[in-house]
Order: C-alpha cells, then structure tokens, then sequence
C-alpha cells in the first residue's frame, strides 16, 4: 500500500477529516468520471486538449479538482470523449 493510502486510512480515523473529507464526495465523483470517460474514449489528456481547443494541462487541473470547470467545459469535454453531461439535482 502507498505511503499516501496509509495516511488516507490514517487520517479519516479523526471525525473532523473525515466530516471534511465526506463534503467533497461530489467534486471526486465529478473528478472519476471525467478521468473514467477519457480512459473509456482511449484518449490522453494532449489528444483531449487538442479535441477541446485547451490545453494538456487545463485538462491535468480538471482531472485533478484544482479547478471548477464550467457547464460549457463539462460540455466540450463530454464531446471530445464521446459521452454526454447530465446534470441532476437530487433532494438532500
């Protein structure tokens, strides 16, 4: 196991990371399936960037959560991979 994984497992022992952790589930949802529908299309992230008009590294920010991409972002990407962006809203 990673050094990173035992510090994960390490740290979601305390309740406040954990709490901190557990907001975020959406973004890393967000953030698998972007990755998961460019490894699906077969693509680098160079050869998604060319497709979209950007760059390999506003993909490597997206992919990586250190931005909050734009409904028309998420759009681009999801034609560039061949997929289709469903937004939803569910109760809380």
């Amino acid at each position: 196991m990673t050094r990173l994984a035992n510090l994960k497992r390490k740290w979601i022992q305390d309740p406040a990371f954990k709490a901190e952790y557990d907001a975020l589930e959406d973004e890393f949802a967000l953030i698998r399936a972007l990755i998961d529908a460019r490894a699906r299309a077969g693509l680098t992230q160079a050869e998604l960037a060319e497709r979209m008009g950007t760059t390999q590294s506003a993909i490597a920010r997206m992919e990586g959560g250190r931005v909050n991409p734009s409904i028309g972002m998420l759009r681009r990407y999801a034609e560039a991979t061949g997929t289709r962006l469903r937004l939803r809203l569910d109760e809380a």
